[in-house]
């Protein structure tokens, strides 16, 4: 308990350094392409989101170098690249990472089926119109569930 607000000078100079050297990392996201952080699809997201982990993990976690972060860092952004490279270059391998996007309202009916595939409800379909400017779908003639999750 004594150690609750302070624990030593040496554990906060290895957390500034180690964060300062973690954010520096972070430029290698710059070489890997805009796509990496930006918003796509779920698959992105994930990666995004591990990529947060790792240098979460370099500054607040002793038992860790900045050596094996950086190469886990590394290591996704790689992985990234290449998922993405092959989803342009290979016929059929974007399907396997990404969805497509479902028509889910059409011509003024919902259509059921494709909002229980993709676990929506006619309130979520209610709330795309309404953030649109709409106050019911009666002048909406279709509403796209894209593969990012937006709904357009």
């Amino acid at each position: 308990m004594e150690n609750i607000f302070f624990s030593g000078w040496e554990k906060t100079f290895r957390r500034i350094i180690l964060t300062v050297l973690g954010y520096l990392s972070i430029e290698i996201i710059r070489i890997s392409g805009k796509r990496t952080l930006s918003k796509t699809n779920v698959f992105d997201f994930v990666v995004t989101v591990a990529l947060g982990s790792c240098l979460a993990s370099i500054s607040l976690n002793k038992g860790v170098s900045l050596l094996d972060e950086s190469l886990s860092f590394s290591l996704f952004i790689f992985l990234q690249f290449l998922l993405t490279y092959l989803s342009v270059k290979v016929k059929g391998f974007r399907t396997l990472i990404t969805s497509k996007p479902k028509i889910v309202f059409y011509e003024g009916l919902f259509l059921e089926k494709e909002m229980k595939n993709e676990r929506i409800s006619k309130e979520d379909i209610l709330n795309a119109g309404r953030l649109q400017g709409y106050s019911n779908l009666d002048n909406i003639y279709i509403i796209v569930l894209e593969a990012t999750g937006d709904f357009q």
